[in-house]
Formats: C-alpha cells, structure tokens, sequence
C-alpha cells in the first residue's frame, strides 16, 4: 500500500511516539520528506530541519509519521533503523511497525509561512466572557501587539514576536487569509500551550497557541487554505 499511496518527494512529519505516560502532543513535530521507497515497509527520509540546523533522530527512535499524499494524509508508525549521508543530503532510514491508514484529524498538518498576526493578551474578565460562548470584540482603544506566523494548522499555529506571553494564557488574533483572489480577516481566540526564547533573535519568543472554541466552519477554511497554497507550492517546485 505504502508505494500506490506515497510518492518520493512526499511530505512527511515526524513526532516522537509518546512515552511514559507524556502526552503525545506536547512532542515537537519535525518536517521531513521521502527520499526513496525501498519497500513496502522501508522507505528512506531526508533528516529533518530546524532554524537551519540538521535534527539528528536517533536510531531505535518509535515515530508517529503522517504522509501528505496525493489524495490526502496516510499515518503510521516507525522505527529509524539507519542514517547515513548520501549524495550530501543527510538521511534517516524508517522502517513501519504499524499499518499505513489514512488520516482523517487533517488540522495537526501544520503549513510553514511567514504572515503578519496581531494581538491582545486577555484579561480573566475577558476570559469569562469568551468561556460563556458570547462573541467578544476587544475594546477600541486597545492597542495590539504585532508577531510573525511561522506555521499554522487547522489546530492552531506558532507566531513569533517580541511581546512575550506567559504559556496558559489566552489572546485573541487576528490574521489574514488568502482565499482565491481575495483576502479574508480572522479574528479568533487562542490558548498558549509554550513560549520558548529564540536564541537567534535576543528579545524574541516562539509561541504555540491552540485555537479555542474554533467553530467548524473557520476550522474547515484553514485546512482549505493549507491545501490549496500546498498544491500550489508542489506546482512551483514541478516547474523548477
């Protein structure tokens, strides 16, 4: 199944199976793709990236890896067997201990960009009024931070900016989207799973936030939006 579904090139994320009771989805999610398919249950992935340094997985490491094939995202799991440097690009060889399914929870596809976002950290009056399910709309005179979407799913997204927020509270965003021709303002509420300081960029923080209280209809433009620019992405690099 992996080759009629799977094609080199394939995008790919990896997160550490979880272990000693963690909570899978506090594990880093590191980005990859298929070098080779060497069989129906070996395949070969390019060592994945971070802030331009090489992410050295080590072998006998169980992953839980997502496929994003042509007709839609396939997970699995594995095990790194082997890594080598082939031909100057540095790989991991991953072997499946588990069966290839398709993927059906598509908003943890997390797309790599660069969009402006604005915010406001909420106060716990606030809060209450966003936990009761009433709209909110922040007051005029407040003034909004600016920060750099660097990923975004249809579960939430990671932005960077020198306002730094404390992990467990909330804000509320907003940010653009490109839906066909046009653009489309998002306004929406977030909770800040992690911060953590860029060692690059003094006075800079990273920030995972989960969407709160996403209605269905926002949540489903996302994910379009992720698979359209992605579609329109591996046409580029089919011209190049």
């Amino acid at each position: 199944m992996l080759s009629k579904v799977i094609a080199v090139g394939s995008k790919v994320e990896l997160r550490a199976a979880a272990r000693s009771g963690r909570d899978e989805m506090e594990q880093p999610i590191y980005h990859s793709m298929v070098y080779d398919i060497l069989s129906e249950d070996t395949l070969e992935l390019t060592m994945p990236m971070e802030r331009s340094k090489l992410v050295l997985l080590p072998v006998d490491g169980e992953y839980d890896i997502v496929f994003y094939g042509e007709t839609g995202l396939y997970q699995c799991y594995a095990r790194i067997v082997d890594r080598y440097k082939s031909d100057n690009v540095f790989i991991l060889v991953a072997e499946l201990i588990s069966d290839l399914s398709k993927y059906q929870r598509r908003e943890y596809f997390r797309f790599s960009c660069a969009m402006d976002i604005f915010f406001i950290v909420l106060q716990e009056d606030e809060i209450r009024v966003v936990e009761t399910g009433l709209p909110y709309t922040p007051e005029p005179e407040a003034v909004m931070k600016r920060g750099i979407i660097v990923d975004i799913s249809g579960g939430g997204l990671r932005y960077v900016s020198e306002q730094r927020c404390e992990p467990g509270s909330y804000i509320f965003c907003c940010f653009d989207l490109l839906r066909g021709d046009k653009t489309k303002k998002y306004e929406l509420v977030g909770k800040v799973l992690s911060v953590r300081e860029l060692e690059d960029k003094r006075g800079a923080s990273e920030h995972r936030i989960q969407y709160y209280n996403l209605d269905v209809t926002t949540r489903e433009e996302i994910i379009k939006f992720i698979f359209e620019e992605e579609r329109k992405n591996r046409k580029k690099e089919k011209l190049m």
